[in-house]
């Protein structure tokens, strides 16, 4: 069936591609070099800070944001940010062979090399102006930034969370892959040893790192030392140590890639509740975080797990990695929201179920600020937290799907394409030149999506409208911080600026480079 629908699809891409005038187009490629260049020296020249980035910007350079906003002095790490960025300059060199877009990554890679923990890992963010500024920061933005409490305090760590390592190490191998330049390598190898360190011996991760517990909350410890699956931190630093393995083929990466895996087997509840909490505590119980993260098994991460579990097989072709998932998948049936919670059909589950009870708990929140503000969570299912969601919706029947075909295929076949397993690449290419060539794929655009492209370039730019921002910094007459979280109504719902206001985005750049970019693959 899989194979009938993979050939109908491809007819059906087909035809809609000769009806769309793809088949004969019009050879857009100088017009598509020249926005992509143009668009790029903008960024570079004009919206970096020391080759760094961040999300938006207002059009004057005044105000920009990350996740919070920024100072003038800040790059983001996280996408879209710095190394989103970077990335997508490889891609545009690897696409066009103009050393521009290389060097534009070059200077990515310094900012990263610059903002590099002593420990070689990262945080969120990286401020040129040194630790006296960040502190400054995280003593006005990031303390009042209600609902964003990994940004209350300053760790001065690193952080697993969002890819904010894993990401910006596995930029510097691929921009050291591209041309094998040994600048890059001790900032690299320094990173992946900090992965390599910081695993505890059970094979999961924190996380921060160093572990510290210096900032208990209501009689709490400190959650960023527990065993952490939230934001990809644990996959994220399994699939970087994958592509390490499979780049530079040394066999020191195996153990803690092993290792890795092997903690999704050792964190799966026992019957009737199968399933997966998002954080852990030094005894393997799943445990709380922020004040809007319950102890709790989640049906998300579940669902995420039970994928993760069939890709861990295909690399290792152990069946331990299938042995317990026709129990995650009963627990996941068994826990699903009665029909009239189901919000008309568009949610199955509960984000937190709790743990015996197999009741779903739900988050709630009040108030306007930090000073303010109160979480909590309960049985109710009305006025949900916003900003995190309340209910998931499963595709339970995929899941089944997916664990049917790949347990029914024979080892060999399911491990072939493995870069865990032994063996020469059957064509002979070299392993390195999937992660040098990026991962831009896809549909290509067709030639009027392009020329709409190119058309709304605003000298040079990409401007977007209608993004979510924050209030600046700002202290009442009666000494009052304000809240400098994203603007949002009092259960967490997200507002956006609704005024003609324009700002400068790198996502919008990363999009539509990352369409010019296929057309020029096509």
């Amino acid at each position: 069936m899989s194979t009938f629908r993979s050939i109908f699809s491809a007819v059906a891409l087909s035809f809609l591609i000769v009806q769309s005038g793809i088949a004969q187009p019009k050879n857009l490629n100088p017009d598509v070099r020249s926005a992509m260049l143009s668009a790029t020296k903008f960024m570079v020249e004009k919206a970096s800070t020391n080759g760094g980035y961040v999300a938006h910007y207002l059009p004057d350079f005044s105000r920009r944001w990350g996740e919070l906003e920024g100072f003038k002095t800040q790059i983001w790490v996280q996408d879209p940010g710095t190394v989103s960025m970077g990335n997508i300059f490889l891609d545009a060199y690897n696409a066009t062979g103009d050393e521009y877009y290389y060097q534009a990554a070059e200077k990515v890679a310094s900012a990263l090399i610059w903002g590099q923990r002593p420990e070689g890992g990262w945080n969120y963010m990286i401020d040129f102006a040194g630790d006296r500024s960040l502190k400054q920061w995280y003593n006005t933005i990031g303390k009042n930034a209600w609902g964003f409490e990994e940004y209350y305090y300053y760790y001065n760590n690193t952080t697993f969370d969002d890819s904010n390592t894993s990401g910006p190490a596995n930029f510097l191998l691929r921009i050291y892959l591209q041309k094998m330049d040994l600048k890059f390598k001790p900032a690299l190898d320094k990173a992946i040893q900090l992965i390599i360190d910081s695993q505890y011996p059970l094979g999961g991760w924190p996380q921060r790192y160093p572990l510290k517990n210096n900032h208990p909350k209501n009689g709490k410890d400190d959650y960023t030392s527990f065993y952490t699956f939230n934001d990809e931190v644990i996959s994220g630093n399994i699939d970087f140590l994958i592509q390490c393995y499979a780049t530079l083929g040394e066999e020191r990466f195996l153990d803690p890639i092993r290792r890795g895996m092997n903690f999704y087997l050792i964190t799966q509840q026992g019957n009737p509740q199968g399933g997966w909490g998002q954080q852990y505590n030094m005894d393997l119980q799943p445990t709380y975080a922020r004040s809007y993260e319950p102890a709790a098994l989640m049906p998300g991460f579940t669902y995420t797990h039970v994928l993760l579990l069939l890709k861990y097989y295909q690399l290792t072709g152990d069946s331990k990695f299938l042995a317990r998932i026709p129990d995650a998948i009963k627990w996941l049936e068994s826990s699903m929201l009665p029909q009239d919670k189901r919000e008309g059909g568009t949610r199955t589950h509960a984000t937190f179920i709790e743990i015996g009870t197999n009741k779903g708990l739900y988050a709630h929140r009040k108030g306007s600020g930090v000073s303010d503000g109160h979480y909590w969570h309960d049985y109710d299912d009305k006025n949900l937290l916003a900003h995190y969601g309340g209910k998931a919706n499963i595709n339970i029947q995929h899941l089944k799907d997916e664990y049917k075909r790949i347990s029914s295929l024979p080892v060999e076949e399911a491990v072939k394409n493995s870069p865990l397993k032994v063996g020469t690449v059957e064509d002979g290419s070299l392993p390195q030149k999937q992660l040098i060539s990026g991962s831009v794929n896809g549909p290509v655009p067709n030639e009027a999506a392009i020329n709409t492209i190119i058309g709304s370039l605003d000298q040079d730019r990409w401007l977007v409208k209608h993004i979510q921002i924050s209030r600046p910094y700002s202290v009442t007459a009666d000494g009052k911080e304000m809240n400098t979280a994203k603007l949002s109504d009092e259960n967490g719902k997200g507002i956006v600026d609704a005024s003609e206001q324009q700002y400068i985005s790198t996502r919008e750049y990363e999009k539509n480079m990352s369409l010019l970019i296929k057309y020029l693959k096509r």
